[in-house]
């Protein structure tokens, strides 16, 4: 409550005064590029890294299922990275992307390319986090998905067999989508709300550059409230974030509801 409450005024930190500025924080951030950018830019980034991850995520929890004695090993090695510290992966990833001591630099001087540095080029900086993020998250979503596909019992299979059903494209389009639909979703909810929520990528590795190709709404509210001080701003900004993810939030708890109530 005290967020929104400054969100309409033009308090600023370390001030003692403040007065009642309406919606005059609201209209000038949607009159900011920068902020309309970093609205742009958080959209973009979680249509790269959602669906990716969700598609991945379903593949990989299909053959880890089918991979016999080794399921718990490879289930293990895919979820590592969403269970690393996230600031300590980000600085490996920055040494693996290094154009010139890096991973990268050196792939690159095999082929002949010219390394440049991707995290510096306002083309390549927000996809290269949106890899990261996908890298980080897909154990995850492995995990979520070898629960739905877990719960399908054997005999739906041999009974869409006796159907009819017994290609591998027959089988997922007709009995395993139909009864992991409900997990998609859940997942997609859940990986939407994470990648609203970026911040450390853009924090360690690029701080919102190059020329603000991966400014985001998290970082651009750290800023606003952390190195300019403009509290009104970030307040402002944080109701919008808010907004964003709390609608997500009443979507996945009205479908939790529907499917209570169903069942």
């Amino acid at each position: 409550m005290a967020v929104l409450f400054l969100s309409f005024t033009d308090w600023q930190l370390g001030e003692t005064a403040f007065r009642i500025t309406g919606l005059e924080n609201y209209l000038t951030l949607f009159s900011d590029e920068l902020f309309l950018r970093s609205m742009r830019n958080t959209a973009f980034y979680i249509v790269m890294t959602v669906p990716t991850t969700l598609i991945f995520g379903l593949v990989g929890a299909m053959l880890i299922l089918q991979s016999g004695a080794m399921r718990k090993l490879y289930q293990t090695i895919y979820f590592l990275p969403f269970m690393g510290t996230a600031v300590a992966m980000l600085i490996v990833w920055e040494f693996v992307l290094h154009p010139t001591i890096g991973v990268w630099g050196m792939i690159a001087q095999w082929f002949n390319l010219d390394p440049v540095n991707l995290l510096r080029n306002e083309h390549t900086a927000l996809p290269i986090l949106a890899l990261i993020s996908i890298w980080q998250n897909v154990g995850f979503a492995i995990v979520l998905f070898m629960a739905g596909l877990s719960g399908i019992p054997e005999e739906m299979y041999e009974a869409g067999a006796l159907d009819g059903a017994d290609g591998v494209f027959s089988k997922f389009s007709l009995i395993t989508w139909p009864l992991i639909s409900h997990v998609t979703f859940f997942v997609f909810i859940l990986l939407t709300v994470h990648s609203f929520q970026i911040f450390e990528s853009v924090a360690v590795l690029t701080k919102g550059g190059p020329n603000d190709a991966t400014e985001v709404l998290t970082y651009t509210m750290y800023k606003e409230g952390f190195d300019y001080f403009r509290t009104n701003i970030a307040s402002a900004i944080t109701v919008v974030f808010l907004t964003g993810v709390g609608a997500l939030v009443l979507i996945k708890a009205a479908w939790l509801e529907k499917k209570v109530h169903y069942q």
